[in-house]
């Protein structure tokens, strides 16, 4: 990718895909982890030598993790917040 507007693209493709369900707490809690990794590169040349230099930038939104009680939740909303749970260890 070269521009913003090509990693725009994949933040909104992750963002459409990923599991969000109703709790008490959040009307949109998210269910799952979604991780994005943007590599930034900087090629430098002078004369014939080149110099690469390069960094990553995480982007993370952890699955929402509310405490069963708060948000009133039970049968798949209660399994998917202990799986939650669970990962985050």
């Amino acid at each position: 990718m070269d521009s913003y507007a090509q990693i725009q693209q994949w933040i909104d493709f992750g963002d459409k895909n990923r599991a969000i369900n109703e709790t008490a707490m959040n009307k949109t809690s998210s269910r799952s982890h979604t991780v994005f990794t943007i590599e930034l590169v900087k090629i430098t040349s002078l004369g014939d030598k080149k110099s690469r230099m390069s960094s990553e930038i995480n982007l993370v939104d952890l699955a929402g993790s509310e405490k069963t009680s708060q948000a009133q939740t039970s049968g798949d909303r209660l399994a998917e917040g202990t799986a939650i749970n669970l990962s985050l260890t």
